[in-house]
């Protein structure tokens, strides 16, 4: 697969050290992978969409063939019309896998042919972190230090 995309979508609020072992790992797989923050009017998200593609600039700044995008919409319109190969997905316990096959087993109707899903599991380190967690922590004034990227960290305190 060293000469296809592979896109690597989420809302990113903030990225998080989880966020980023996937990164690397599924950067490995392909050619070039695409990260896509997710701009969904659904979610409120705590950081807006251009400091969310700011932050992840920052924390794969050293991670060779990667590129950051933002998006709207349905994800497999975008996958079909950007011509990617694959869609990862991270998977941190059994609780996501009943989640993300859901949205794995739909856009795979949706999809052109060819695409694939890859669940990439994380790390045992990283398993427990979450976004939602991450931001509940911070804005109660906890140590965050070490979930997320430290560029990242210090970007979250420069906007306090």
């Amino acid at each position: 697969m060293t000469e296809d995309r592979i896109l690597y979508a989420g809302t990113f609020d903030p990225v998080t050290n989880g966020h980023l072992d996937v990164m690397r790992r599924a950067a490995n797989l392909c050619g070039t992978l695409v990260v896509g923050v997710l701009e969904n009017a659904e979610k409120r998200p705590m950081y807006s969409l251009e400091q969310r593609v700011e932050m992840l600039r920052l924390a794969s700044e050293d991670i060779e063939s990667i590129e950051v995008i933002h998006y709207s919409g349905l994800l497999a319109d975008y996958v079909n019309a950007n011509n990617f190969c694959a869609v990862v997905r991270g998977l941190r316990a059994a609780m996501d896998f009943e989640y993300e096959i859901r949205i794995a087993q739909m856009n795979a109707k949706l999809f052109r042919e060819g695409v694939e899903t890859i669940f990439l599991m994380s790390n045992p380190a990283h398993s427990f972190i979450s976004s939602g967690i991450v931001k509940e922590v911070f804005v109660l004034g906890g140590n965050i230090e070490g979930l997320v990227p430290s560029k990242v960290f210090e970007y979250m305190k420069s906007m306090v």
